[in-house]
């Protein structure tokens, strides 16, 4: 029997839900029984400690449950597991469910509105309470035992072009929520809220509001930061990607390198204010943000053991900072790319003029959705690879001619396109092994410490991998795969846990039959 008004509540959920509770502290080290936060951990590396699933055994997964959601979209976000309860969520919508069983506990559903409906990313937990962004850019905060509102902020105004596809950050007493928004004038922000209230801690702007003075911008805005970010607590840093600059493609409207867009940028959680920033590219005008995962790893470079930041960037170059200072260490392609014509001194890719949008068309590697995109990547320290979904890709950039010399932009996303999960060695950038996986794949990567990889292809499979080759081990068809696999382990058992569109899927091996 369930009650008829929304939040849903399975009766005896509430007896299940009464421990319902995260300590933030223990954000710190996640125990194997959970998935707290979007990345799984604060370093972004979605690896698992968990060994009961190998190569040898992996083939022998059977699918333990599936969680219906009755949506049409495909589910984009990463489940969130705190005390044996995944919530899960798309736009409008979180279910809390039984991690065991998919047994529903309770489901809340937004009340209708005109947001920008592309898909969400995500919930976070913070003691008793449970996190949800909106279309219209609100943020919800719900009582994680039944699902009832508590608050509901406005994280920006949704009628300038705002939406939240945001799964927030939780840093101690700050929930650090980004937005959306590609539409001219709209300047890139990250605020930070408290838990308790929803009151405003700080907003950090990417590009400065209109009127700023002594604006270094160069007339751009936006650098939208829509990627849940990673946080160093040794040295009380987080790192957050930033979106394209607007006017999108339009170059001349903006001149000069337009920061802080299409860069990483390294935070104070306590007060919002800029440690370092790194521009993965410079004066933009190919739509290529650097929102992808800054990732964490303490590991050997050179010779040296350094406190490392890698990403994947969206631009088609994978990036080796110290995340100390932010000095560049390595730049080098991971998929195919034509656009820039050399690596400045500081690391960073500068633009090719050849490859600038114009009237006849610019064929340009890669295409507007990039050498990769929001899918997660995932960081194997024993192979010490980045494992990151990839695409080889041209598309042609262009201005229309009703629109004058620089009126408009535009791009055809795909002239050519084939995807690849890449392994890439992170102190040289070289591709250790390569896995065709179609036309490309929505889903993000997970890694495991006995040496299997998980994620999806464009055929509507789930894959798992062996992490040294790339080989194929075991694989499921369960429809187009939009977000990164999670695994867990309880009552002995390890679990991965994938969505496939609107449901979720989750695996384990077969239990050992009990002795006599």
């Amino acid at each position: 029997m369930k009650c008829l008004l929304l939040p849903v509540i399975c009766c005896g959920a509430l007896a299940t839900l009464a421990a319902q509770g995260l300590d933030p502290a223990t954000l710190l080290k996640p125990a194997s029984d959970s998935w707290p936060t979007y990345h799984g951990d604060y370093t972004g590396q979605r690896h698992s400690r968990l060994t009961q699933i190998t190569p040898d055994n992996v083939h022998l997964l059977t699918l333990a449950w599936a969680f219906q959601t009755g949506q049409s979209g495909q589910i984009k976000a990463s489940p969130i597991l705190v005390n044996g309860v995944i919530y899960i969520t798309t736009p409008d919508n979180i279910w809390a469910i039984d991690a065991r069983s998919s047994r529903q506990l309770w489901r809340y559903t937004y009340p209708k509105n005109e947001g920008f409906h592309i898909g969400h990313r995500g919930a976070a937990v913070y003691k008793d309470l449970v996190y949800l962004t909106t279309p219209d850019a609100h943020l919800v905060a719900l009582d994680a035992r039944d699902g009832k509102v508590r608050w509901n902020v406005e994280i920006a105004d949704a009628k300038r072009g705002y939406w939240s596809t945001n799964a927030p950050l939780v840093v101690r007493n700050h929930l650090i929520v980004g937005v959306s928004g590609d539409f001219d004038n709209l300047p890139g922000m990250l605020k930070s809220f408290d838990p308790e209230t929803g009151t405003v801690q700080w907003t950090f702007y990417s590009t400065p509001p209109p009127g700023t003075a002594a604006s270094i911008s160069g007339g751009a805005t936006g650098g939208q930061m829509w990627i849940t970010g990673t946080y160093d607590p040794d040295l009380n840093l987080m790192y957050v990607g930033t979106g394209n600059p607007t006017p999108v493609l339009n170059g001349p409207m903006r001149p000069g390198d337009n920061p802080w867009t299409c860069s990483i940028v390294a935070l104070n959680p306590d007060t919002g204010v800029l440690a370092w920033g790194f521009q993965a590219s410079p004066h933009d005008t190919h739509d290529w943000d650097a929102a992808e995962v800054p990732v964490l790893a303490d590991a050997t470079f050179n010779g040296t053991p350094r406190k490392l930041l890698l990403q994947a960037s969206r631009n088609g170059y994978f990036f080796v900072l110290d995340r100390t200072t932010g000095k560049n260490l390595l730049t080098t392609p991971f998929a195919a790319v034509n656009w820039a014509q050399e690596i400045d001194k500081e690391g960073r890719p500068m633009p090719n003029p050849a490859k600038e949008p114009a009237r006849d068309g610019r064929l340009v590697a890669p295409n507007e959705g990039g050498g990769t995109n929001y899918r997660s990547p995932s960081f194997d320290p024993k192979t010490g690879t980045l494992i990151v979904s990839a695409v080889d890709g041209y598309g042609i950039y262009f201005f229309k001619k009703e629109h004058g010399d620089y009126g408009w932009a535009g791009a055809d996303y795909g002239v050519h396109g084939k995807g690849f999960l890449r392994a890439i060695e992170y102190q040289t950038g070289k591709i250790r092994w390569q896995h065709e996986i179609g036309g490309g794949s929505g889903a993000g990567v997970l890694t495991t410490d006995s040496g299997v990889t998980f994620t999806g292809d464009s055929s509507g499979n789930v894959l798992g991998l062996r992490t040294s080759d790339g080989a194929t081990l075991w694989h499921s068809g369960i429809g187009s795969v939009g977000n990164g696999p999670i695994t867990y382990l309880l009552d002995g058992r390890q679990y991965m846990v994938v969505a496939g569109g609107g449901v979720l899927y989750a695996w384990t091996l077969p239990q050992a039959p009990e002795r006599p």
